[in-house]
């Protein structure tokens, strides 16, 4: 089964979770300091936003499937799209484990599909790996990198691909 994929970049994320609490008649069902998701029933929808570098607005769209199987539907069709394609595999992004590739639209939308088989405790891997920030709060010993420096480490740019 598929369920529709959407990511929005927002400045202030308190303000956008009450917004769309408000908007959906539901509450997240992941909310990070940087990050929130609502996993919609009707419509069926991933729905996330998130703080960051760059501009606010549509970061992504997608399709997030529950198999493998159902993956490798959606790559076919990315196939006969004849867009470039991304494949960036098995990676850590938006607080889960996920397999995913990437394709760009004529207008230069981005395009993710995905299988999330997993949660994780940070927001992105490699260069972008980095604890919630609340994680680290609760670091002893951390006493290389205050909170105000931490908000300001470059994470994701929203589309994961590292």
């Amino acid at each position: 089964m598929k369920r529709f994929h959407v990511h929005v970049r927002v400045q202030k994320l308190e303000e956008s979770i009450n917004f769309y609490n408000a908007l959906f008649g539901a509450r997240p069902t992941t909310i990070k300091s940087d990050y929130a998701k609502w996993m919609l029933e009707d419509p069926r929808i991933n729905f996330a936003i998130s703080t960051g570098h760059g501009e606010t607005g549509i970061e992504h769209l997608g399709f997030e499937v529950n198999s493998h199987e159902a993956l490798n539907s959606i790559y076919s069709n990315m196939e006969k799209a004849k867009g470039e394609i991304f494949e960036e595999g098995e990676c850590t992004c938006c607080y889960a484990k996920s397999q995913k590739s990437w394709i760009t639209d004529p207008q230069g939308v981005d395009w993710e599909a995905f299988y999330t088989h997993g949660t994780s405790t940070v927001y992105g891997e490699g260069i972008n790996a980095r604890p919630a920030p609340e994680a680290m709060e609760k670091w002893e010993g951390n006493d290389s990198i205050d909170a105000k420096e931490e908000e300001s480490v470059v994470s994701c740019d929203g589309s994961c691909i590292v």
